[in-house]
């Protein structure tokens, strides 16, 4: 199917493929699959033969992810009209207040909430800084960081969060996690981690929440950030000369560019380099991935550590009498 564009001048109003994409939260690839399957969106072109994408288009985009969030897929959604999509996200794009049903489920996450919903970005780093004192960084990561990102990201679908909330928290929450990550003394053990996300994943949260469990299982870490292309990854964990390369992978990938990206990478990676992935996206759990660790939560980080070091020690020797 060609692609639905329309060929405009440059003075033509709309939205850039890229500006898009850090509005939405959908990808680039993404965009142009759908644009291809399903007719949607259907951007015109600026005179320099660009996409540009109409402000109503952006807005149904909006809620597409925020229904996507929510389970629902985007060949059943994608059709419907603006008004029917603000219906079935129970017209929650208004909404001054979360529902009460998700109010407060943790008293603790609201005052976060809150400082959020104020665009109190340093009181919010003083106060996760606190926190992390208080709690020393692994439970600070597991007791509090990871609920409350799944708060944030509940309020986000619920549009109770515009998108710029979304990101005063994100660079809030990161600017803490990474220095606590730096301050730590350098572990330099095995096995060594290089941690990235592929070119489809923006979403960098739970790549640092890993890091930091990482460092304190005592293993030797280095981020390349999101959104590397499989072949800078190949080249950087043969130049790191890495035992693991550890991927994180957000709730709106779809199952075919997860299941894809994953085949792709342990076609290019040698051999004995591992792969870990791990995060929202439900195609990790619903399918076999060949020759990749799943991680299924947080909390598998420290036990995929200890399984790799008993695999790397090779089988023990049996015991002799005397």
């Amino acid at each position: 199917m060609e692609e639905n564009t329309e060929h405009v001048s440059a003075a033509t109003p709309g939205i850039g493929i890229a500006a898009v994409e850090r509005d939405t939260g959908l990808s680039k690839d993404l965009l142009r699959v759908w644009e291809r399957r399903y007719g949607f969106p259907s951007p015109a072109r600026d005179g320099f033969g660009e996409r540009v994408y109409p402000a109503e288009q952006v807005e149904k985009l909006r809620l597409l992810r925020r229904l996507m969030g929510v389970g629902h897929r985007p060949g059943k959604i994608i059709h419907l009209a603006l008004p029917e999509l603000t219906r079935l996200a129970g017209d929650t794009a208004t909404m001054p207040n979360p529902p009460a049903a998700a109010a407060r489920p943790c008293e603790d996450l609201d005052a976060y909430l809150d400082l959020v919903k104020r665009h109190q970005s340093e009181a919010l780093r003083a106060m996760l800084h606190q926190a992390l004192v208080r709690l020393g960084l692994a439970r600070f990561v597991m007791e509090l960081v990871a609920p409350l990102v799944t708060r944030v990201g509940e309020a986000w679908t619920r549009g109770w969060f515009e998108v710029f909330e979304e990101h005063l928290f994100t660079e809030a929450l990161q600017t803490v996690l990474r220095h606590a990550i730096n301050t730590l003394p350098a572990p330099g053990g095995k096995p060594s981690i290089l941690l990235t996300t592929l070119p489809q994943e923006p979403h960098g949260l739970g790549l640092l929440m890993a890091e930091a469990l990482f460092v304190l299982n005592g293993c030797a870490c280095m981020s390349l950030g999101v959104q590397t292309p499989v072949w800078d990854i190949v080249r950087a964990a043969a130049a790191r000369k890495a035992d693991v390369v550890a991927l994180s992978f957000s709730s709106f990938l779809s199952p075919a560019t997860v299941c894809d990206g994953l085949a792709e990478l342990r076609g290019r990676l040698a051999p004995g380099i591992e792969i870990w992935a791990g995060g929202s996206c439900s195609a990790l759990q619903r399918r076999t991935q060949k020759e990749v660790v799943v991680l299924a939560g947080l909390a598998d980080i420290g036990t995929a550590v200890e399984a790799w070091r008993r695999r790397a020690a090779g089988p023990a020797a049996p015991a002799t009498s005397a």
